[in-house]
Order: C-alpha cells, then sequence, then structure tokens
C-alpha cells in the first residue's frame, strides 16, 4: 500500500521547456451547475488553473453561466439553453469536446457533475455524452449518480470517480459509511477493479485505489467540510488529467495537493475557512 507524501509533487510536475506554447499543459472542461449549485464549476476550474492548466473552459445551465462568467475574468463560461442540462444540449457539449480536442489533443479532459442536478433529464443527457466521447474524464458529485444507473457507459475508461461514503454507496451499492479504515481500502480497492477506473473515496483519509494498488493520504483538515472542497479535488484531478499525467497518479497527486492546501487555508482561517481559501493555498502546496 502507499503512503502518499509530497514527493509525488516531484512526479507530477516536470520543468517546463522554454519554448511551451498554450494548451501544451492542458484544456479542461467544467461541466455543472444548475439554478440553486451555481459555485461548483467555478471552484473546480480555479482550482485547476491553480494546478497548472493552461485553459478552462466552463459549460453551464444559463444562470450558473451568467454568475460564474462575472466571478473571475480567468473564467470563461459558456450557457446551455435551458435551465439544466438535457439532451437539448448534448450537441453543444460535444461540438466544445471536439473543438477542445482539435487544439489540445490528449491533453483535454472533462471534470462532470458538480452541481449539475440528479433530473431524469440530466442524467440521461451525462450518459448520452459519455457514451459519445473519448474524453478524459473526473466524474464527480451529481455525475455518479448519472453512471451509476448504467456504469457499462464507464467500465474500463480509466475515468476518475471522486465520491464521498454515501456516493460510494450510490455508485458501487456498497454501505461503508460506518466501516473502518481496513475495510473502506478493501472495498475502494474491489469496485475500482469491477469499474476498470480509479476511485478516489474522500474522508478523514482519502483512500485512492485503481483496482490493483492502493493509495492512502492522510492530508486535510475536519474544517474541510466546508462546501466546494470537493469541487476543488475534482477541478485538480481534472487539471492534472488534462496535463497528462497518468489518471491513478493524478488521483493521488490531486488528494494530497486539495488536503495540504485545506490544512494551509485551516491553519489560517480555522472555522471560518472558504472553499476559495483553499484554492488560494494551492500554489504554496506546489511551491
Amino acid at each position: 500500500m502507499i503512503k502518499i507524501t509530497k514527493d509525488i509533487l516531484k512526479q507530477v510536475y516536470l520543468p517546463r521547456p522554454a519554448e511551451s506554447h498554450k494548451y501544451d499543459f492542458g484544456l479542461l472542461l467544467v461541466v455543472g451547475g444548475g439554478d440553486f449549485y451555481t459555485g461548483s464549476p467555478a471552484l473546480a476550474a480555479m482550482a485547476a488553473f491553480r494546478a497548472g492548466v493552461d485553459m478552462t473552459h466552463i459549460l453551464a445551465p444559463k444562470r450558473a453561466a451568467d454568475i460564474i462568467a462575472g466571478f473571475s475574468p480567468n473564467l470563461a463560461a459558456y450557457p446551455f439553453k435551458g435551465e439544466i442540462f438535457d439532451n437539448d444540449d448534448l450537441a453543444t457539449l460535444l461540438a466544445f469536446t471536439e473543438s477542445a480536442q482539435s487544439v489540445a489533443g490528449e491533453k483535454t479532459a472533462v471534470v462532470l457533475g458538480g452541481g449539475m442536478g440528479r433530473s431524469d433529464e440530466t442524467k440521461k443527457a451525462i450518459l448520452a455524452y459519455l457514451q459519445q466521447t473519448k474524453i478524459k474524464a473526473v466524474i464527480d458529485a451529481d455525475g455518479i449518480h448519472a453512471v451509476s444507473a448504467n456504469l457499462d457507459v464507464t467500465r474500463g475508461r480509466n475515468f476518475i470517480f471522486t465520491p464521498h461514503s454515501y456516493e460510494f454507496l450510490t455508485l458501487t451499492g456498497r454501505d461503508i459509511r460506518d466501516a473502518k479504515l481496513e475495510e473502506k481500502i478493501t472495498a475502494v480497492q474491489e469496485e475500482a477493479k469491477r469499474l476498470g477506473g480509479i476511485i478516489i473515496l474522500k474522508g478523514s483519509v482519502d483512500v485512492i485505489s485503481n483496482g490493483f494498488e492502493v493509495a492512502i493520504d492522510e492530508s486535510g483538515s475536519p474544517f474541510m467540510t466546508v462546501g466546494g472542497t470537493g469541487d476543488t479535488l475534482a477541478g485538480i484531478a481534472g487539471a492534472l488529467l488534462a496535463q497528462g499525467v497518468e489518471p491513478f497518479l493524478a488521483a493521488q497527486a490531486a488528494s494530497y495537493i486539495n488536503g495540504k492546501a485545506g490544512e494551509l487555508a485551516a491553519k489560517k482561517f480555522g472555522p471560518a475557512m472558504l472553499a476559495t481559501d483553499l484554492v488560494d493555498f494551492i500554489a504554496e502546496v506546489i511551491k
């Protein structure tokens, strides 16, 4: 079993060639948000930028996209047609994906699910999207609820899933909410192997597995229960995927970076900590 330390940063952050160009270090699509959870895609995208990705494109329902576009000049947000992501928006998302892959090639990934909602229309559109594209993906939050209805869509595609214990139950049917760490390790390894992907089980100790190897990350803080720290984790993981980092390594590094940034933010702010504070400390962790 692997115990993640700061040494992992040396494996994912290598010296950049002087002749580097835009998109050499990734283009990340962030798909999420809705009428209520408008901040989720913004947090993921800001964390992704701090984790080193060259560019993010956010796609969200109109209210969320309009709010995100005014949140920071760093963020480019495009609105879907309706109040939720559904089949009417599928062509738009596929076109954005094709365009991203045309300019960034293999240095493209998507973070999918944060704040999207769990309507039947949205779930069906998420599944249809994944069936029609081969993009590397981080499946988070409501995306997990969508793919749990048809795991054949994701099986064997080396996606990164980022569930907390209840979402793990939704994804796998296994209830580990009160399990000991050893039981969680076994369950995550077995289910990652069954899915053919990578699972980051979020908790006081993160458990990460690709179905064969298992890593644990003890970084973090109890103050990371604040809303949005799961979105930042997904954004960091997506940024590393887009930069070409192998998925299991990307998952481990993302867990460590997110947890350590949370530690630093909690040390400064304590119970007043916000997810945006965590984003600001990502640079300190990488440095």
